[in-house]
């Protein structure tokens, strides 16, 4: 299914952002196309974070993050996997192998601040009533938290493909979709929320303020926003991701220790930061609940099936596509900060990122590299920290967001320049390098 929307310069379009790590696991996303001419971009705010802030001082402390995407949330799916279908494993989808503390040794000396470690639960998940986790997984993932801890980085684990995109089987359980139509099964999906992140939180509960949890990862039916169940009623849908949110927090809550005040992240519907508008933050007595984005736009730039060489301002058309440049980035994030930042709720890109580009692509090269210097110099100015998202595929082209290996921690390719730029415009703190400036020497050809 292809939606096309035609919208003008001046409208406000929604777009849809996704991860699309590994397309074996079998979810066809939806296509998105938005034709919008481009404009020049506004000028952008001077960054005035206050020192009573929370969002501004949460944004520092996370900075550039990094993900250990297809490693955790890797499992078993497909007619090859026979028996072990359903089983998340850490080297199914890795080639890079198993993390070890050298992995996140070497990711802190390379700039980051940060790591995001996707965790797929499926059917390490035991039956109801119970829904006891596997005990050798959730010890796996607790030992490589902790060597990213030893590293000096912060930690966000979450849930990540236990959602269902609209497939078949049933151990991707949050099942969004018919959950809104059936309200026995919403009750049942709640219960098991509720076992699933009270025995996560119980195991993490001693950690100190560098662990953070984070709910859910792109809860949708597998439409992304764009099936017309979700279209006809939005807030059906979104309304049950709030439930949900809710229940997750008041789980982790409960479990003390730590738990009682650590932060938190949920997402809004898709992870898609313009569904924010359906979203209700949770009620949480902590007042530590911060709000989790993705930003992949455009997305047939950095991870769809056209791999368009220019982006941006100066990009040349019938080179790049005809929406998603600077101005764009700028609405979304800015929006982020009047509606959250500057109210004192953080907000975190969970996941942004582009397909890698060939070196030896002068042109290409160096618009990848803008594009990817522009958004974290922007997330910085407009209040927020990011994550790369990083799924170990070495080379360049669709789905290629190899940059660090997973097993040793050492740069893939040509990615110790990309990470350099991005570590830069995140880390440096010259009052000349701003926005405007990374803007104004975007590449000319």
């Amino acid at each position: 299914m292809t939606v096309q929307l035609v919208v003008s310069a001046n409208e406000t379009t929604t777009v849809r952002t996704a991860e699309m790590s590994f397309m074996a696991a079998g979810v066809s996303p939806v296509k998105v196309t938005v034709t919008q001419q481009a404009k020049e971009a506004p000028e952008p705010p001077t960054p005035t974070p206050g020192g009573d802030n929370d969002a501004w001082q949460m944004a520092a402390k996370l900075g550039l993050g990094w993900n250990m995407g297809n490693h955790f949330d890797g499992y078993y799916n497909g007619s090859w996997a026979g028996e072990k279908e359903g089983y998340p494993d850490e080297e199914v989808w890795q080639p890079g192998g198993k993390a070890t503390q050298v992995t996140f040794t070497n990711l802190k000396r390379a700039g980051f601040a940060s790591v995001r470690i996707p965790v797929s639960w499926l059917k390490m998940i035991g039956p109801a009533p119970d829904y006891k986790i596997d005990e050798t997984w959730l010890n796996r993932v607790y030992e490589v938290a902790g060597y990213a801890h030893n590293a000096g980085l912060n930690v966000i684990v979450n849930t990540h493909h236990d959602e269902n995109h609209g497939v078949s089987n049933t151990y991707q359980w949050l099942d969004i979709k018919n959950a809104a139509n059936n309200a026995e099964l919403n009750t049942r999906i709640k219960a098991e929320i509720q076992a699933v992140w009270t025995q996560i939180a119980t195991k993490f509960k001693d950690c100190g303020d560098w662990l953070i949890l984070e709910s859910f990862n792109e809860l949708n039916d597998g439409g992304w926003g764009w099936s017309a169940e979700f279209q006809a009623n939005p807030t059906k849908q979104c309304n049950i991701l709030n439930e949900w949110n809710q229940v997750f927090v008041d789980a982790v809550r409960a479990t003390g220790g730590e738990n009682a005040t650590r932060w938190l992240g949920v997402p809004t519907y898709a992870a898609n930061p313009q569904f924010e508008k359906y979203f209700t933050m949770p009620s949480d007595p902590a007042k530590k609940t911060m709000l989790a984005v993705h930003f992949y736009d455009p997305s047939e730039y950095t991870i769809g099936d056209s791999q368009w060489s220019d982006w941006g301002h100066t990009g040349a058309s019938g080179k790049k596509e005809s929406w998603g440049d600077e101005d764009h980035v700028q609405t979304i994030f800015s929006n982020l900060r009047t509606k959250y930042v500057e109210k004192n709720i953080p907000v975190y890109l969970g996941e942004f990122g582009c397909s890698m580009r060939n070196k030896n692509d002068n042109r290409a090269w160096r618009f990848y590299l803008y594009y990817l210097e522009y958004v974290v110099k922007a997330a910085k100015t407009y209040g927020m920290s990011c994550f790369l998202w990083d799924n170990g595929a070495e080379g360049y082209g669709k789905e290629k967001h190899g940059y660090i290996n997973h097993g040793t921690g050492a740069y893939l390719g040509d990615s110790k320049d990309a990470i350099d730029v991005m570590v830069k415009a995140m880390t440096t703190g010259d009052s000349g390098y701003t926005l405007q400036s990374v803007y104004d020497k975007a590449p000319k050809f």
